[in-house]
Parts: C-alpha cells; structure tokens; sequence
C-alpha cells in the first residue's frame, strides 16, 4: 500500500489552501478508497426543506479541497478517491437529506467561486465562519476551529497561555492565524519581561515535524486535525495544548452555501440530526476529532471579526 505524508498547508482563518498531499504512514488509519463509511437515513421532514431544484435533481453536489490535507479531505492510496473527515461528514448529510452525494474535488479559490455561481451547491473544506463571509454566504457549523500545540512524545511542556511558550523555540507557519495569535502571546510576554519566543518557519509540514523529531524546534503550532492525524498515525508526538482558531473569539468550522438559497436549514438540520444520533461522534473518533465535536449545529453564528 502507499503510505502517505502530511501535505503542507497554508490556513488563514481556517483555512486557506492546502497543498497536494504526498505519501506517509497510515497508522492503522484507513486511507485505502473502501472506505466503509458511516452511514445515516434519510429523515422524510428534513428533506423535503431541500429547495425543489436540487431534491428534483436527486444530487446533492459538495465540494472539497480533495488535494488537500489527511484528516480533512484528501486522496486514497489508489489516488483518485477522495476522502476525509469532510467527506465523511458531507455524506451523512446527504443521506438524511435522501441526495446521492456528488462530491467535487476544488482549489480553495474555485470552491467559493464554485458555491457563488451554483455549481456546487455547498462546500465542505474546513471553513471557518467569518462576518465578512456571512456577507456572500450561509453557514450551518459542524466542527470547532482549533489550533493545536504539538511536541515530542518525551517532552512535559504544556501550553495553555501566552507564558507557556516564552523562550521556546516554536514552529509555525507564516501568514496563518496561529502565528498572528502567537505573535500577540509574544507582545505579552516580553512586556511581562518573559523570555521571548524564537519562531522557526519552513515550507511544508513534513519539514515541521523534522525540526519537530530532531530538536531544531520545541513546539509545532498547527491546525488540530493535521496534528491530531499526524499523533495518530505516527505514535511519536502528542498534543499538549489547543487554542481557539480565533483566539480569544470562539471559531467555527461550518458548511457553506450560496446565501438565501434556501439549503441552509436543512443542512443545519441534518447535521443536528447526525449529531443527536452518534452518527457525527463515530465519524469524529473515526478521524482522531472527537475533541472538535460541537454540541448543536448552529446557522450563521457569530464568526470572525472583519479584517
């Protein structure tokens, strides 16, 4: 079997856009295309919210950033199939809605194009709710948007507030919302009169978790699921701390439609569906997420301020 690696990612308010994943280790995780996905009904009330042209078309059409990266949503070891945690989820959706899914593999930037001019119509890529989003678009949350702090298994350090990373030496990527917020953790701690953080910047995400195994950095400060996955499957590295992809601002991961196109409550009420069922939780523990579960789907929160 091809093993896979961790692709590199580029997530500005969560997310921006993924490069190609490339071969690593599974980890007992199945990346191969039979899938056995996690299977929901069709709830009869719920679909017949779904607006007459897509439930008369009998498809409900997703896309994704199918090259992306494990656990979100990415390609399987024949690497065509694409699968992930989004795919999973927008499944179950379709399947309380009675929709065959069509799930359409995007760029970032022709996701939201794609949404725009109805050729999908929604998408299921890690995007976190923003005001200026909400503008264009309709959302129905599924995940929380975490940021997560990652170390070598030996390690003791913990990181919960701004004083846990003075002085370290800490991977991040340039221009994502984990190194704004870390920057600011910095400002404090140096005006505090704390030691200040060296920040290490790299190209990919396998090149993190090199300087991560051979000491040249002391924490890596990433997305949660593409740590979450890389604990997973590698055994050699653990979690030892996450913060909200806002900040201080709670963040929500969400799926996303063409504004007032009538899809978003029944999307929403699909996925309350699945949540209240356990079908939403199998799916999560499936992908290492469990710790991301939401306890309700809400539509359009309140989401990231305006830049």
């Amino acid at each position: 079997m091809r093993k896979l690696v961790l692709a590199s990612v580029l997530l500005l308010a969560a997310c921006g856009t993924p490069e190609a994943a490339t071969p690593a280790p599974s980890g007992g995780v199945n990346i191969t295309a039979d899938q056995h996905r996690v299977r929901a009904e069709k709830v009869d009330a719920i679909a017949a919210l779904v607006p007459a042209e897509i439930r008369d078309r009998g498809t409900l059409v997703v896309g994704t950033t199918g090259n992306g990266t494990p656990p979100l949503s990415f390609r399987a070891d024949d690497d065509k199939t694409v699968i992930g945690v989004e795919p999973d989820l927008a499944q179950l959706v379709a399947d309380v809605l009675g929709l065959k899914l069509d799930l359409q593999a995007s760029s970032w930037e022709n996701l939201f194009l794609s949404v725009d001019n109805r050729q999908f119509d929604a998408g299921f890529s890690n995007i976190t709710v923003t005001e200026e989003r909400k503008d264009k678009y309709d959302f129905a949350t599924y995940r929380k948007d975490t940021i997560a702090f990652e170390v070598r298994s030996e390690k003791t350090v913990e990181v919960r507030e701004p004083k846990d990373i003075a002085g370290l030496t800490v991977g991040v990527s340039a221009g994502t919302n984990q190194e704004q917020i870390l920057l600011r953790w910095d400002q404090q701690n140096k005006a505090a009169g704390l030691p200040a953080v060296k920040f290490q910047y790299y190209q990919a995400t396998s090149d993190y978790y090199l300087a991560l195994q051979s000491g040249r950095i002391d924490v890596y400060a990433g997305p949660n699921p593409t740590s979450a996955y890389h604990v997973a499957v590698e055994g050699k590295t653990k979690v030892v701390g996450t913060v909200s992809g806002g900040g201080t601002i709670p963040a929500d991961i969400a799926a996303m439609t063409k504004k007032g196109n009538g899809l978003v409550k029944p999307l929403q009420q699909a996925l309350e569906t699945v949540i209240q069922d356990g079908k939403y939780a199998e799916v999560l523990k499936r992908w290492n997420l469990t710790s991301e579960a939401l306890p309700a789907s809400e539509i359009n929160p309140q989401g990231l301020p305006r830049k």
